[in-house]
């Protein structure tokens, strides 16, 4: 099993999730995210997931030009997001996988490949 666990997050459902104005701007939001997420690559978010993680934030619609930083890889989906994140989890099935979305159907869907979910809120961001 791979060391480094894989850290998934659906962007469109975290920053939906925060009543902060990201309709106004939803790739300056996003990039916002990107950037809380850096420390997480380093540290996880513990005790739940220990550092360092590989961290993931997948982008879709206005958002999909936010730029990758060190420390947080950006991929741009290229239709659903949602389908991007289950392919994702599917393509790494030597390590472990947590994806953060509150999307009832998506937390389904990588939950039967074998990957932890947990919501928006559980990101110290």
């Amino acid at each position: 099993m791979e060391p480094t666990p894989l850290l998934i997050v659906d962007a469109a459902n975290v920053v939906g999730s925060r009543p902060d104005g990201w309709w106004r701007d939803r790739a300056g939001a996003t990039a916002r995210l990107r950037d809380a997420l850096v420390p997480l690559a380093e540290s996880g978010v513990p005790p739940q997931l220990a550092g360092p993680a590989e961290v993931v934030l997948v982008v879709e619609g206005a958002a999909r030009g936010v730029p990758a930083v060190p420390g947080v890889r950006v991929v741009a989906a290229p239709g659903s997001g949602d389908d991007t994140i289950v392919d994702l989890v599917g393509a790494a099935p030597g390590r472990r996988r947590l994806v953060v979305t509150a999307d009832r159907e998506l937390r389904s869907r990588v939950g039967a490949l074998g990957a932890e979910v947990q919501g928006p809120r559980w990101l110290p961001t």
